[in-house]
């Protein structure tokens, strides 16, 4: 769907879903009722000024992107459907031990040629019932990383995550098993440590060659 021909109500709604975020954790993180959440999405509402700015920062898009009619700089979010089988990686010219991880490594580069890519380490945040779950079963089980660890690891499993910077612009970038999708950032981050939606991420120290 291209940005012309996208409202503000469906921009929300696909920053929202990109971000993992349900409409209840959206509304809890901004303090405002699910009903505000669903009204936006449905063009039925318009969010004030602070809110928008709140969206923004929170689900990792521009404000231009939430406003733009259709005249500006277009999307702030792209998805673009790849192919693995066509890349062919190989260990011993540098670069990380899976072999999926190491093509999707190149893909990014691939991608963005010139710019300093950080691989990320993601955790999606466990819902409140995964957690009574987790703790549940922690009195059962014990291991080095912990039941909502594992819990964690079970999501998302497809997806590496990098941060990217191309000249004076930084990208959130997700790589799945069928698309990479890029996410150019209004505010730069800075810290190794921060969070994007529903994801807690850390900045490794491994920079893509």
């Amino acid at each position: 769907m291209e940005d012309e021909k996208m409202t503000l109500g469906e921009k929300i709604k696909l920053a929202r879903k990109n971000a993992g975020l349900t409409q209840e954790q959206l509304a809890s993180k901004l303090s405002v009722s699910r009903q505000a959440i669903t009204k936006w999405e449905s063009d039925k509402g318009i969010p004030d000024i602070d809110n928008l700015n709140r969206l923004s920062k929170l689900l990792g898009v521009s404000i231009d992107f939430l406003l733009n009619d259709g005249k500006g700089t277009g999307l702030s979010v792209l998805r673009e459907e790849i192919n693995l089988d066509t890349y062919n990686y190989n260990r011993t010219k540098g670069g990380r031990w899976v072999k999926k991880v190491g093509k999707k490594d190149m893909i990014v580069r691939e991608k963005f040629p010139n710019a300093e890519i950080h691989a990320l380490i993601g955790k999606q945040k466990l819902t409140r019932g995964e957690k009574i779950t987790g703790n549940a079963l922690g009195f059962i089980f014990c291991g080095p990383f912990g039941i909502p660890d594992f819990i964690n690891g079970l999501k998302n499993t497809d997806k590496e995550f990098y941060l990217v910077n191309d000249a004076d612009k930084q990208f959130f970038v997700v790589v799945t098993d069928e698309f990479i999708e890029s996410r150019r950032l209004s505010e730069k981050i800075t810290q190794k440590e921060f969070e994007i939606g529903n994801f807690k991420f850390i900045m490794c120290n491994y920079l893509i060659p």
